[in-house]
């Protein structure tokens, strides 16, 4: 059975890094889903890809595969680049604009 440790990126809606700075261990699936025949709901048997754990720290979440005795995978996060404007949203109001502000 085999983990990822990774760190969540950020949701699509959000603008802030809510729920981005805890770490996750989570199992791969070991059997692929099936589909019910009489409601055509995906289910499976792997009860391990329900479990889906948080810690504060890389190491933390190392630290527990390890001592679980649990083969692992890292997955490093990518590191959003700020997306900064010179003179910011005030700019867009400020006295001394040599052009109009319209949309």
């Amino acid at each position: 059975m085999t983990a990822r440790i990774y760190q969540p990126a950020r949701n699509a809606m959000q603008s802030g890094l809510a729920k981005t700075k805890q770490w996750i261990l989570e199992f791969s699936p070991e059997s692929p889903r099936g589909i019910d025949p009489l409601m055509g709901w995906t289910n499976s048997q792997d009860v391990h890809s329900q479990i889906k754990l948080r810690f504060d720290s890389k190491a933390a979440a190392i630290a527990y595969a390890d001592s679980a005795g649990l083969s692992y995978s890292v997955i490093e996060p990518h590191k959003r680049q700020p997306l900064v404007r010179q003179g910011g949203y005030g700019e867009n109001f400020a006295s001394n604009r040599r052009t109009v502000w319209t949309h």
